[in-house]
């Protein structure tokens, strides 16, 4: 079981940046495969990126990449989305998840076993 808490949400200027970051219980964080996921106003739930358990591969959303970065400290407990050059498509509540397919990256919701509350980023023009 795994309990997982967002934060480092809030209001940013487009163009700026924001560190997101989830915080995990339970010491087996590092077999998790983690990712984020994002929903904006009206939209269905969608994959932003995601990381192995190890953190050596990391996959993106082709909107999100060359801005975005995914990391994890496994000594922390930690997973962190640092989002650059923001736009006011990127305005959305983001989700941390993580699946126990330790070695497996993928974008559908379904192979994410475990999710957080959603933390909420608001980009304006």
């Amino acid at each position: 079981q795994v309990q997982l808490v967002e934060s480092g949400g809030g209001l940013v200027q487009a163009g700026g940046s924001l560190r997101l970051s989830c915080a995990a219980s339970g010491r087996t964080f590092s077999s998790y495969t983690m990712a984020w996921f994002r929903q904006g106003p009206g939209k269905e739930r969608e994959f932003v990126a995601a990381i192995i358990s190890t953190g050596g591969v990391t996959y993106y959303t082709d909107s999100v990449k060359g801005r975005f970065t995914i990391s994890r400290d496994n000594a922390k407990n930690t997973l962190s989305l640092q989002m650059n050059s923001l736009k006011p498509e990127d305005t959305a509540v983001y989700y941390c998840t993580a699946s126990s397919r330790s070695t497996t990256l993928g974008r559908g919701p379904n192979l994410y076993d475990y999710w957080g509350q959603g933390t909420q980023v608001t980009v304006s023009s």
